[in-house]
């Protein structure tokens, strides 16, 4: 009797967290501080429906530069995790970086191949989901977020929120896929783009 064929490689939409997700006070370390973003959970339950795995990477140098602990920054990733979950949206996986080359607090004090615009969390991701990098997305509102994403050849979305803080597409090798004034519009691209439907959902329409 012939063996089951293997599953096909998982496809994931890679999220920013601060400035995407959730309202970017600086140097987020306290869980109460966790403010999604209007219409963030059903877009995000939008991509799930469709298939899509839901995987975090953020940079927190928080940690290296001895804002906030390990724990600190655990108890508010685990705080953005529940606020979804209510919502019915469940993340494949959060993959954090702590390090920076300025920062004080050892063993954190250098650089990394994980820290954006570097790619690592996107390969430790497909390693241990089975991800198909090639036929995922990443979205975040900075220039790193879409420079990594490109390094590890998704298709990049750029939120317009961003850029007041990093430069606009010039035509080059990193400049994003399409630029969003939000997440919502965002998964609307993506979803087109690949010809999916727009599932219904409560709350706030998804669809235009």
């Amino acid at each position: 009797m012939s063996e089951n064929p293997a599953s096909p490689p998982a496809r994931a939409v890679f999220l920013d967290r601060d400035g995407t997700l959730i309202h970017d006070p600086g140097y987020l370390g306290d869980p109460d501080g966790v403010q999604v973003f209007p219409g963030v959970a059903d877009a995000l339950g939008a991509l799930s429906q469709a298939g899509f795995l839901l995987v975090v990477v953020t940079n927190q140098s928080g940690i290296a530069r001895g804002r906030y602990t390990v724990e600190r920054y655990e108890e508010v990733a685990a705080r953005l995790g529940a606020v979804l979950a209510a919502s019915g949206v469940d993340l494949a996986a959060t993959y954090y970086c702590p390090y920076h080359p300025d920062g004080t607090v050892e063993p954190f004090a250098r650089e990394h191949e994980d820290r954006k615009p570097n790619e690592g969390m996107w390969h430790r991701a497909a390693a241990d989901l089975g991800i198909d990098l090639a036929r995922s997305y990443s979205l975040g509102d900075g220039e790193r977020d879409v420079v990594a994403g490109k390094r590890a050849g998704t298709t990049c979305v750029l939120l317009a929120g961003g850029r007041d803080k990093w430069p606009l597409p010039v035509g080059g090798p990193y400049d994003p896929d399409f630029v969003a004034r939000d997440v919502r519009e965002a998964v609307l691209w993506i979803l087109e783009r690949e010809a999916l439907p727009l599932p219904d959902r409560p709350g706030e329409a998804l669809s235009t």
